[in-house]
């Protein structure tokens, strides 16, 4: 077949559909179908994927790929631009500037998308780190700075959350690129992150009376590591609060206390502190700095001195403390934290909160009454798997047999079973379809055997070779097995010599 065969409105469920029958065929044994695989793939074995089928199919239309005949397609359909955001999304996550000078080329609309008025865009993805980037090494592997610098070079629209997300980030090199291309806001908090001390004085001068944009600035001030900016807009805070002046002076002293904040600049990441001034920053870096160092003590003492913390404000916060206790498996700070009556139980709607999702992917099932006083557990196939009820795994799937849902539900509730040990969970959902070689990840894509290589469960493990998980799967980002990451990442030499030995028994 050629381009003009292609119908001038043509269906994408349709040429979805052409590529399983191709598929279906083959398997079948049937010869014109088997004729039509080997005269665009004389290499393949056979019976094909339903990737390979599509690859075949495309290539009768006169398309080298899938992508582009679906690219066609959806430029015929006038949905052009609907192809192309994924398509860039891709370039930008691949820091493949040439596929997104291109894409931008093509698609000028690319430059303004958004999903909505909250999204950055294209810019924003390119600018949003994967987690804390004050380390220039890690900005520059969490962020992707050079296809900023292309977006902004062809006049992509700079969505106030952009800049935001950069003081977010502490991604200190994005936030010079933007400074140096006039994209900042002249705002307080953005000259106190920049270090900028003659224009914080300047602003302190023209803006003496706004005492949250003084402290907000003097937390960014800090994130960034900028004593004297900081210490400046404390004195300014301090001038419009006699209170705080004399909480600080009767404690730590403002010299200390600046550099207090300022060590602990990192300590908050992801735990939805939103401090209101620079008192409550204290405050709330201690509390999660005694959460981390495993401080009972010094956590209950906190949170009874500052009540604040526990009212209907802070209830983000409190997820938050939940959450970080989830990851470092300490129950005793999550039962003390609830017996000391937070709001967060009594809210009508407790907000948000990935805390029962941690404790199924980082296995600390253990921890869930407690979690499901707050969060229901939600009704769906993940959770059900993770929880180890097979009875109600089984209502997932229809009378023959078949999952109800999609392969990426289905895979995440492979890995949920596997992680927590509930393999008879993990072999039904292997019976029906699941992927023991999917790249589902908590993060990016990775085998389920990657991923056990934090937990140290080599049961798990086992439980996956035995089975026949392909060892030699790489993950998206760097390129390696899990033997690489039990080696190179957790450095654990043991771990990766009997990863070694397990495939070299299977060899």
């Amino acid at each position: 077949m050629t381009t003009s065969k292609l119908p001038v409105r043509p269906s994408l469920e349709s040429l979805r559909k052409q590529a399983k029958q191709l598929a279906r065929g083959i398997a079948a044994g049937d010869p014109d179908a088997i004729g039509r695989a080997h005269a665009h793939l004389p290499k393949t074995k056979l019976p094909l994927s339903q990737r390979d089928a599509q690859l075949v199919l495309a290539r009768e239309y006169g398309f080298p790929g899938w992508l582009d005949l679906l690219k066609e397609v959806k430029q015929r359909l006038g949905r052009g631009l609907e192809w192309a955001v994924p398509q860039a999304r891709r370039s930008i996550h691949d820091n493949d500037l040439e596929g997104l000078r291109q894409l931008l080329a093509d698609y000028p609309a690319l430059l303004s998308w958004r999903a909505d008025e909250n999204d950055g865009g294209l810019l924003g993805m390119a600018t949003d780190s994967y987690g804390d980037s004050f380390d220039p090494a890690r900005e520059q592997q969490f962020s992707r700075a050079a296809c900023a610098e292309l977006l902004l070079n062809a006049g992509a629209v700079v969505a106030p959350s952009v800049c935001d997300n950069l003081l977010r980030d502490r991604a200190r090199g994005l936030l010079d690129l933007f400074h140096r291309r006039g994209l900042l806001p002249e705002s307080l908090k953005f000259l106190a992150a920049r270090g900028d001390v003659t224009g914080v004085r300047a602003c302190l001068d023209t803006n003496t009376d706004d005492l949250a944009a003084v402290g907000e600035a003097f937390i960014c001030a800090c994130r960034f590591q900028h004593e004297a900016a900081a210490a400046l807009l404390l004195d300014g805070a301090i001038a419009l609060d006699d209170e705080l002046g004399r909480r600080i002076d009767e404690g730590p002293g403002r010299t200390a206390f600046v550099q207090y904040i300022i060590a602990d600049s990192e300590i908050t990441a992801f735990t939805h502190a939103e401090p209101a001034g620079c008192w409550q920053a204290f405050v709330m870096r201690q509390v999660v700095r005694a959460v981390n160092d495993g401080d009972l003590a010094s956590f209950t003492c906190g949170l009874r001195r500052e009540a604040w913390v526990l009212g209907e404000a802070c209830v983000k916060f409190q997820a938050g403390l939940i959450e970080r206790a989830v990851l470092r498996d300490r129950p005793t700070f999550i039962a003390a934290l609830l017996d000391l009556d937070p709001a967060l139980p009594r809210s009508p709607v407790p907000p948000p909160s990935q805390a029962v999702e941690f404790a199924f992917v980082y296995a600390k099932p253990h921890l869930l009454p407690m979690l499901l006083r707050i969060w229901p557990l939600p009704d769906d196939l993940p959770h059900t798997a993770g929880n180890g009820d097979l009875a109600g795994v089984k209502h997932w799937f229809d009378t023959a047999g078949k999952p109800a849902l999609g392969q990426q539900v289905l895979d995440t509730a492979l890995a949920w079973a596997v992680f927590n040990n509930h393999f008879e969970v993990a072999d039904f959902l292997l019976a029906h379809g699941a992927d023991i070689n999917t790249n589902w990840s908590s993060h990016e894509p990775a085998s389920i055997l990657h991923e056990l290589v934090w937990h140290r469960n080599y049961a798990a493990m086992q439980f996956l070779i035995d089975r026949g998980i392909d060892m030699t799967i790489l993950d998206y980002r760097w390129g390696a097995t899990a033997q690489g990451w039990a080696l190179y990442a957790a450095k654990d030499e043991k771990m990766a010599q009997w990863l070694g030995e397990a495939q070299r028994q299977r060899s």
